[in-house]
């Protein structure tokens, strides 16, 4: 396994597995790897001759200063980790490569990235579009793999790649699950024990819109008023947002389902009372699909 510092050298490594016949996957990640990440591996080894991980902690998606210098960081055991999963490059950046000094280009996608998170956090998917541009042009991947989990993500570099007609085709690996239903995120390990248990309404209202929808509701606004309630049995979270989109173009849910339809959420838990866990921003979500029968008789 080799680790990969410069822009220069990636792009003179993929060039030569490229002429070699090699088709590289790049599964793009903020480091503190997880099982998450490692399912993500797995799914880019299912695909392509040569298996790349991008370790960098993004400063420019980050709208709070306090979240980017909090993010855990642990390189070291990082590296362990895609030695074990047969990794064969790491490309671990200094910022100065990929933002080098005076820089003042950015990529943005538009209405896309608009709402849900885009709506929260202003300024996020700027610096993620930005640096996964950058990302495909160092490391001219055949295949890039992003997580399910941030739904959203995956749509907006979707729409990024097809407008910038990069040469890469974007795999989107399902959520990885923990034993308690808690989509894994590296921001897990910050929740207080009382607001992890708390936590398992996020995957209690996504069921729960499931058999509501599989029962023949198809208003959009009772299946949220569910999703509500539900969230709202746990005394540590507020809702950040809980809404229904098109799975395809993030676009607002009509008044009543008429087909697939993307329930997103996103949730605060605070601290536990007794001061344990930091406040921490958990994001969930699953396409509902309406029975067919109602989809044929909308």
């Amino acid at each position: 396994m080799d680790i990969i510092r410069t822009t220069r050298e990636l792009q003179e490594r993929s060039d030569r597995d490229r002429a070699r016949g090699q088709t590289i996957a790049l599964v793009p990640t903020m480091g503190a790897l997880h099982p998450g990440h490692l399912s993500l591996i797995a799914c880019a080894r299912e695909r392509a001759d040569q298996v790349w991980v991008s370790i960098f902690v993004n400063p420019t998606q980050f709208n709070d200063r306090e979240d980017f210098e909090g993010y855990p960081r642990n390189f070291e055991a990082d590296v362990e980790s895609c030695r074990a999963a047969a990794v064969d490059v790491i490309f671990a950046p200094t910022p100065d490569q990929l933002y080098p000094q005076g820089a003042d280009t950015w990529v943005e996608v538009g209405k896309i990235a608009e709402s849900l998170c885009g709506a929260t956090r202003p300024g996020h998917f700027r610096g993620v579009t930005t640096v996964v541009s950058k990302l495909f042009l160092a490391a001219k991947p055949h295949f890039a793999v992003f997580g399910e989990k941030d739904y959203q993500q995956v749509a907006v570099i979707r729409r990024l790649t097809r407008d910038m007609g990069f040469d890469v085709e974007i795999v989107g690996a399902p959520i990885l699950r923990e034993a308690d239903g808690l989509a894994i995120s590296s921001r897990n390990v910050r929740l207080g024990p009382a607001a992890r248990k708390q936590a398992q309404v996020l995957l209690g209202a996504i069921r729960g819109a499931e058999r509501a929808v599989a029962g023949g509701e198809r208003r959009t606004a009772a299946i949220l008023e569910g999703v509500e309630k539900t969230i709202g049995e746990a005394p540590l979270a507020s809702i950040d947002y809980a809404e229904l989109r098109d799975p395809v173009t993030l676009a607002e849910a009509s008044d009543r389902l008429v087909g697939p339809c993307l329930l997103a959420l996103a949730v605060h838990f605070a601290p536990d009372p007794d001061g344990r866990g930091s406040e921490v921003r958990l994001i969930d979500n699953r396409v509902l699909h309406p029975p067919r029968k109602l989809e044929e008789t909308s």
